[in-house]
């Protein structure tokens, strides 16, 4: 075995306490993904050593931690405005190197209105927003511009979007906000609703990332009367593995000049909140499908093994030719040249990585 890997991870559970919104784990992630990811790091010859990130688990096995090589790190964190960055702390506090994103980056690009604001601060183009901790905020005479889509402000995998959170008037507006304000305790995050085409955008590497081939997401392939958005509904409950809807289109067509924007645009994203080693970005165009505007950057993008289940970073790493094991450890070989101590250096200089670093090369010429 070359390197002792650290895989960090939450399981979803079969029963959804009643205390929670039904959605409260949809980003968590499955045995099988668990396993799948496990399996690809352990065919890059290291050794495998699970945690689940929940207190009573990663607080009683800190030694082992500590004697980690790097961890491998999917965990999403139980509670708290800042659960992303968790384990990503702990591991800094051990001293232990880690895949993706530091603890800042988490932290800001959970908090959809804190991104938003560095988006605005370095012009990086994004709807326009409002952030109610009840629905006594919500103006009573300011003309809100319908339509509005209403989130929770730290959510991701679509927790809390659901078909009528597309609103057109105040009275679905407060309905809403009420929503999210009781089921999630958090603020509603309001957001001017772009009627342009959907694009997600998955970001491999660093300085620069490499944007890999972009996914649309095709609304007019929507089940009927399903809002025009991506919803938990859409994500979770009608598209199932086993019966996926023709959802995505990869590469998607586009003009080299849209396409050009759209990357430039999630790379800028990726830039100015530090992000590292990978991400997927979720962008709309406008109306008139010129200007891409950033919704939210995911660095702790899903990777569920299975084709039929949809999952976008997958999707577009299977469109520029890599396998399953390739993303996994392309995420590895770029957090080891991030580090760059002796041993990663030794690592890197196995034949497996000088093999996939090749390849990663081969994808990124590509995409010129």
């Amino acid at each position: 075995m070359s390197l002792t890997v650290g895989l960090f991870y939450n399981f979803k559970p079969d029963v959804v306490p009643k205390d929670v919104a039904p959605d409260f784990f949809a980003e968590f992630d499955s045995q099988k993904t668990v396993d799948s990811i496990a399996a690809a790091l352990e065919a890059a010859g290291h050794k495998v050593v699970r945690f689940e990130a929940v207190p009573k688990t990663i607080f009683s096995r800190l030694d082992d931690i500590r004697e980690l090589d790097l961890a491998f790190n999917i965990a999403e964190g139980v509670f708290g405005e800042s659960r992303e960055s968790h384990i990503p702390a702990i591991l800094e506090m051990l001293r232990v190197p880690y895949t993706g994103s530091g603890i800042m980056s988490l932290a800001l690009n959970l908090d959809k209105a804190m991104t938003k604001r560095v988006l605005d601060h370095h012009k990086i183009p994004t709807p326009r927003f409002w952030v109610f901790n009840s629905v006594s905020e919500i103006p009573k005479i300011e003309r809100m511009p319908f339509p509005l889509i209403v989130k929770p402000i730290r959510e991701g995998s679509s927790k809390g979007v659901h078909n009528e959170s597309i609103v057109h008037d105040i009275r679905e507006l407060k309905a809403q906000v009420e929503r999210i304000n009781t089921s999630y305790a958090q603020e509603a995050i309001v957001e001017e609703f772009l009627t342009g085409r959907e694009f997600t955008i998955a970001l491999l590497g660093n300085d620069p990332p490499t944007a890999l081939p972009i996914v649309e997401i095709l609304f007019d392939k929507m089940p009927k009367g399903a809002a025009p958005a991506y919803s938990y509904e859409l994500k979770w409950i009608w598209d199932v593995p086993e019966n996926p809807l023709k959802l995505f289109t990869c590469p998607a067509r586009l003009s080299a000049a849209l396409k050009k924007k759209l990357q430039d645009t999630a790379i800028a994203a990726f830039n100015a909140t530090e992000c590292r080693d990978w991400c997927r970005i979720d962008l709309r165009f406008d109306a008139a499908n010129q200007t891409p505007h950033v919704l939210e950057l995911n660095p702790l993008p899903g990777i569920i093994p299975d084709p039929n289940a949809n999952s976008c970073f997958p999707e577009a790493a299977r469109a520029a030719g890599m396998t399953y094991d390739e993303i996994v450890n392309a995420v590895v070989l770029i957090a080891m040249k991030r580090y760059g101590n002796k041993k990663f250096q030794e690592e890197l200089g196995r034949p497996y990585y000088k093999k996939l670093s090749k390849k990663l090369g081969e994808v990124n010429a590509a995409k010129k």
